[in-house]
Order: C-alpha cells, then sequence, then structure tokens
C-alpha cells in the first residue's frame, strides 16, 4: 500500500519506510453474504494484503458433482495492517465489504497464533487441510468409542468437517458408517 508523502508530494511506501519495524496485525474484515472472493479481489486490488481461507468442496449441482473454493468461514475474511502507519477505514468503503470489526474506535486484532496456525494449515493448492494428514482413505484404524468401540475399520473418506467415512466388517457383511475423527486411531 502506498501513502503520499506530504513534504515532497511523492510517494513512499507505507510500512516501513521509517527504518522503523511494522506493527502488522491480522484484522476481520466482515463482508456481504457470498462476496468474499469480491471483497478480497478488491481489498488487493486497493494494496491491502487480504486472505480468505478457503478449503476444497464437493458439491452436486444439476446432477453432477462439481468441486469448488469455499470460505471456511463464509462472511468473513482477513486483512494484515499496521493501523499506526496505514489508512484502515477505507476498507469499509470496498466493494463486497460491510465493515472492519472494531471495538467502536479501532479495529479488533486477532490472536497472532490463531493465524500462525490456520496459515500452516494450507496446502500446496492454496486451501486450508482441516483434515488431518496422519490418515487416508484406505488405511485401517480402531474405533475407540460408541457402538462400535475395539472394532477395526478402513477410512473409506475424509471430510473438511471432521468426520469419517468408514468400511466396517459386522456380521460377516460390509457396512459404511461415519464417524467423529477424534472416535479412531491408528490401528496397531
Amino acid at each position: 500500500m502506498r501513502t503520499v508523502n506530504n513534504e515532497t508530494g511523492g510517494d513512499a511506501v507505507a510500512a516501513g519506510s521509517r527504518g522503523v519495524e511494522p506493527m502488522n496485525r491480522w484484522y476481520v474484515v466482515n463482508t456481504r453474504p457470498h462476496q468474499e472472493a469480491r471483497a478480497e479481489a478488491n481489498l488487493l486490488r486497493q494494496g491491502y494484503r487480504a486472505w480468505m481461507p478457503a478449503m476444497v468442496r464437493s458439491r452436486r449441482h444439476a446432477r453432477r458433482i462439481e468441486t469448488v473454493r469455499v470460505p471456511v468461514f463464509p462472511g468473513y475474511l482477513f486483512v494484515e495492517l499496521d493501523i499506526e502507519r496505514e489508512t484502515w477505514s477505507a476498507i469499509n468503503g470496498t466493494f463486497g465489504v460491510r465493515r472492519i470489526l472494531t471495538n467502536g474506535m479501532s479495529p479488533l486484532a486477532l490472536p497472532r497464533e490463531f493465524v500462525t496456525a490456520l496459515r500452516r494449515s494450507v496446502s500446496s493448492d492454496g486451501a486450508l487441510s482441516l483434515v488431518p494428514s496422519d490418515m487416508k482413505p484406505g488405511e485401517r484404524v480402531k474405533i475407540m468409542t460408541g457402538p462400535f468401540v475395539g472394532c477395526v475399520a478402513v477410512v473409506l473418506t475424509l471430510s473438511p468437517a471432521g468426520r469419517v467415512e468408514l468400511l466396517l466388517n459386522v456380521l460377516g457383511g460390509d457396512v459404511t458408517t461415519t464417524i467423529l475423527r477424534r472416535a479412531i486411531a491408528p490401528a496397531a
């Protein structure tokens, strides 16, 4: 993002132009319904560092299944700012943005650990991977809780919502069931 230097009339880089390390923090921007991508694109065009955490989902539409990127937090995205040096009020006038979340006077910063952990979960395709990478389809797992405790099953699919579809052999027949990720462990 660029600002105008009032003394010389020229441009100066906003962050780090005075030789002082910038105090960038991440802030939450509330978007208009279903306009997260539009808001992100417009904020990036204005020079802000915006980020909409997204994940890949499969959805059924018009009798076919398509894979799409959807926001992890519908209606929200993040913007990195140094509010001491950068103008943030222009964010509220950006197409697709409803408002930046504030305490009434200034934007509310997210905890650094939250954003760091979230950014660490981004896969090579730029989408968030909310399913632990230690488990893969075809792997044998042991059910730790519920009516099938102690049974060994095979992982069929993993969902971003923390659920796992399993193939279970019960009473001589194969049955599929869906269970929470935390209720299973790798089979020994």
